[in-house]
């Protein structure tokens, strides 16, 4: 959510930012709110001037009355009592413009940062940096439910009949490999310096409209039936959400924080040989990190982050590159955006694995988190990144691990979560 204050002094701004984001239905709600907005600063100047009336013929009134002068004193006394009518109405009438106020604001995007290359959609995502070198090696990279198959690794059919589609049961080493995965994740992470939290999996709608817009609430999260209750879809949600409503010390910042959940999401698998596969799940888990820092150093962060989840991945031998977020393809709240993608040998492209964004303070204003340090008080940054997340990082692992026998290569930075174990043998071929 933008200041209001940059809609009262430089709207055009407002607008061409929605422009830039191919959202032209949404240019009148500009000036809606701008109307709005001047009708609540009359009422509230016409209420500041009739309490300060009031206060002046209270006075008289308790002159008048001291000098036995009743009639009069009635008559002050009538037009404070119109007087106290009338601010309560403005009162009633500020609280209903206060609502649409923050409804309109709440769907107005976010200022994007100039760096942000112009596009409508995905298809216009800029590649930054390519990490390793992408690989396909000389022999046949099986669909990775197969390589799963071959290690006994992954039963979709009971969880269909526990669950239904988009579940799965993971099992033996490949249940231990996903945990590795996570695990040495935590632990990187840890040793950057972050604080490790394993958060709640619920949250209420009030954190969960200070974290995201409404649209992406009603595609992406599970509502719990008769409670004001969400399962989590990613971690950083109650990360964020842990830091509502407070004033943070200076001195305590920046908040940098890693968090493990699991992750409730709506999509489900896509049609034909995907709905065999794990790329599109309603249950998942992640390590995630998040970021709560001053203004002027978020965009440092940013940098730092991204490069944090691409030194994990390149640890695990797998081949990343960055994608620079279009203005189209970046959600209303945030500022800017990469994708992190994984090389799949098996399909010849990369594949999303990781997202990093800075939100600038749209979500502290959303959740009223602030610093208070020698210039006053203020609003925050707030940034997330996802460390790892399976199964589509143990897609990504599986098929730049697996090697021409049909075993599965173990790195060394997962050995030590892995037992020791230098690689998976096949059970089956």
């Amino acid at each position: 959510m933008i200041d209001i204050n940059l809609i009262r002094t430089n709207k055009e701004l407002v607008k061409e930012n929605i422009r830039k984001k191919f959202q032209d239905e949404k240019l009148p709600l500009v000036d809606e709110v701008e109307e709005l907005d001047k009708q609540n600063r009359a009422l509230k100047q016409e209420a500041d001037t009739l309490r300060a009336s009031r206060n002046t013929l209270s006075n008289q009134i308790g002159m008048l009355m001291r000098e036995k002068k009743v009639d009069e004193a009635n008559k002050i006394k009538e037009t404070v009592r119109k007087n106290n009518d009338r601010i309560a109405e403005i009162e009633k009438e500020q609280e209903e413009l206060d609502i649409k106020i923050r409804k309109i604001m709440l769907t107005i995007p976010n200022i994007i940062d100039k760096s942000v290359p112009i596009g409508k959609d995905d298809s216009e995502n800029v590649e930054i940096e390519k990490f390793g070198e992408p690989k396909v090696p000389d022999f046949e990279i099986p669909y990775h439910a197969d390589i799963l198959d071959t290690i006994s690794g992954l039963d979709k059919e009971s969880a269909g009949r526990t669950s239904g589609t988009g579940f799965y049961y993971l099992m033996g080493d490949a249940a231990r490999l996903h945990e590795a995965m996570i695990a040495y994740g935590r632990d990187y992470m840890i040793n950057q310096g972050f604080t490790y939290c394993i958060p709640p999996f619920m949250i209420r709608s009030d954190v969960v409209n200070g974290v995201m817009s409404f649209a992406e609430m009603e595609a992406m999260m599970y509502k719990i039936e008769g409670e004001d209750l969400f399962l989590v879809g990613t971690s950083e949600h109650s990360m964020i959400g842990k830091f509502k409503g407070q004033i943070l010390s200076e001195q305590n910042l920046p908040v940098t924080m890693t968090s493990y959940s699991p992750c409730f999401r709506k999509e489900g698998g896509s049609h034909g040989l995907e709905e065999r596969g794990l790329y599109r799940v309603h249950q998942f888990e992640k390590q995630e990190m998040i970021v709560i820092c001053k203004p002027e150093e978020s965009m440092n962060w940013y940098n730092k982050m991204w490069k944090y989840t691409v030194d994990i991945f390149r640890n695990l031998e797998i081949p990343v590159r960055t994608l620079e977020c279009c203005s189209g393809d970046l959600a209303d709240l945030k500022v800017k955006s990469c994708d992190v993608e994984a090389w799949s040998p098996r399909q010849k492209k990369y594949f999303e694995v990781g997202s990093c964004s800075t939100l600038g303070d749209a979500q502290a204003r959303r959740l009223g988190i602030r610093a208070k340090g020698e210039k006053g008080t203020y609003f925050l940054h707030t940034l997330n990144n996802t460390v790892l997340a399976s199964p589509r990082a143990l897609i990504a692992f599986l098929e730049n691990n697996l090697q021409a026998d049909g075993s599965i290569k173990i790195p060394a930075a997962l050995q030590p979560y892995m037992g020791g174990k230098t690689k998976i043998e096949p059970k089956r071929k």
